[in-house]
């Protein structure tokens, strides 16, 4: 794709906040005085996002990752076409945003049944993601897969998380018991320099290494090697996913949230918040989208979810991130979002331009509720659909807003991943919390090691072995 000023201009993803507003929700919505109330602390938000860009040390690295990653992108794309060479399956092991954010890239850019495909109509290997130590889930992929004919990238910066070095540990078992070289299996990404990858990697020989870079944490991870290996394996342009990422980023460059989109969904979900708006629904129209909603979660919920702000105030900040999925869930969870309680944001994720249209042939003359659709579109269809939620949900008083792709490609996928980084940066600065750390799942980490006697660990288990022994209330 040549991307003229033109093109990015008729390419832009843009959002719609009308249905957040007093003039369509009378007064559950939002007076421009009301908005204008959060006007200083926007520009904060935006000023903060603004003077910490890149810095390492408070994981802010993934600003830059549109802007210098040049080397990099060219050593994935030689690295990606050897291995759609060479293999029939390329595996990723990670778990949390290395295991999101290429399934989501996977099913957002990829034929929704990709590994269906026969061989000569795919652009690359069968796709899996193990992002889980579910035994079942392990047994039943080894059954469908070859090893020897498998290449797997493990993803962890440390070489210490649990769930994806048992994977590993597994895998580099069967490559040795099959006489397969476990080097020639296996892509790294991990730390430059440090962690247990690394010293595995010494003493394979030298194994294919990626870093994932100091200042990005994994749910800030899918514009460098963490997803854009995986991408580039499938034929997705990783070159034109980091320019829709740097085309959002300058339109967010304004520090007036009306004229800064990402500062703009901040603002409406801060301001949401503050009136009690606790959990707040992403829902997709578009299947290949569906696991964007399963992405924002991790992002959403471990960024803003903290106990404390950075001055050390207690806070108990938040807000629950719920999937959902048009139009499957109209059937479903909608009659909850439009007469159940007033605590939910609603935010639509809308396609102007689907890459298929599908025909709805004539047909039932004689029944009327089934004519009247021959001569449309499936199109034409689901976009009624999302334009009538929206209606219902706005008739009803419930905040909802609308971010429009004007269709799914490799140029939108990258702003909207941006927007909502820049939208969660933005957030946790008004929060005046630590957006960037997750002190509340290292707890569980702690306890999981305890209970599996890793060294270090004796007076965690003890506090465990405790807690078992008074099994109070089992029915």
């Amino acid at each position: 794709m040549r991307l003229t000023d033109e093109l990015r201009k008729s390419l832009r993803v843009r959002v719609d906040y009308t249905n957040m507003t007093d003039k369509y929700l009378g007064d559950k919505g939002f007076s421009a005085k009301k908005l204008d109330y959060y006007k200083a602390a926007a520009k904060r938000a935006h000023a903060y996002v603004a003077e910490n860009r890149g810095k390492d040390e408070l994981f802010m690295g993934w600003t830059e990752l549109p802007y210098n990653q040049d080397a990099i992108v060219a050593d994935i794309l030689e690295t990606a076409k050897k291995i759609r060479k060479k293999f029939e399956n390329f595996v990723v092991l990670g778990i949390g945003g290395s295991a999101l954010g290429p399934s989501m890239m996977f099913t957002a850019l990829c034929h929704l049944h990709y590994n269906d495909l026969p061989k000569s109509k795919r652009k690359g290997p069968r796709f899996f993601v193990e992002d889980n130590v579910d035994p079942v889930r392990m047994k039943e992929l080894l059954d469908i897969i070859d090893v020897t004919k498998t290449c797997f990238n493990v993803i962890s910066k440390s070489g210490a998380t649990s769930e994806t070095m048992t994977q590993y540990l597994i895998i580099s078992d069967l490559l040795q018991k099959a006489g397969a070289d476990v080097k020639e299996h296996v892509v790294f990404t991990t730390d430059a320099s440090r962690g247990n990858l690394v010293k595995i990697s010494k003493e394979l020989g030298g194994v294919k290494s990626y870093v994932l870079p100091d200042g990005v944490g994994g749910r800030f991870s899918e514009l460098c090697p963490v997803g854009l290996l995986p991408a580039a394996v499938l034929g997705i342009d990783i070159k034109l996913l980091l320019k829709g990422a740097a085309y959002m980023d300058k339109i967010c460059k304004s520090a007036d949230f009306r004229k800064n989109p990402a500062l703009l969904c901040a603002t409406l979900q801060y301001a949401a918040m503050n009136d009690g708006k606790n959990i707040g629904v992403l829902m997709p129209y578009s299947d290949n989208l569906r696991y964007v909603s399963d992405w924002y979660a991790q992002l959403w919920a471990e960024s803003l979810g903290k106990n404390e702000t950075l001055s050390g105030t207690p806070c108990n900040v938040g807000q629950t991130p719920v999937k959902a999925l048009g139009v499957t869930d109209q059937h479903s969870q909608v009659q909850l979002y439009t007469e159940g309680p007033y605590d939910k944001v609603v935010t639509f994720l809308s396609v102007e331009s689907y890459k298929e249209k599908s025909p709805i042939p004539h047909g039932c003359e004689d029944i009327p509720d089934v004519s009247f659709l021959g001569g449309h579109t499936m199109e034409e269809l689901i976009r009624a659909e999302n334009k009538a939620t929206a209606y219902a949900l706005t008739k009803a008083g419930r905040l909802n807003y609308t971010i429009v792709l004007p269709e799914v490609n490799e140029f939108t996928m990258g702003q909207l991943l941006f927007l909502f980084e820049l939208q969660t940066a933005y957030a946790g600065a008004m929060f005046n919390i630590n957006t960037f750390n997750q002190p509340g799942v290292e707890a569980g980490k702690k306890a999981t090691f305890a209970l599996l006697g890793k060294p270090g660990y004796d007076e965690k288990k003890k506090e465990l072995d405790q807690a078992d022994s008074d099994p109070a209330y089992v029915v």
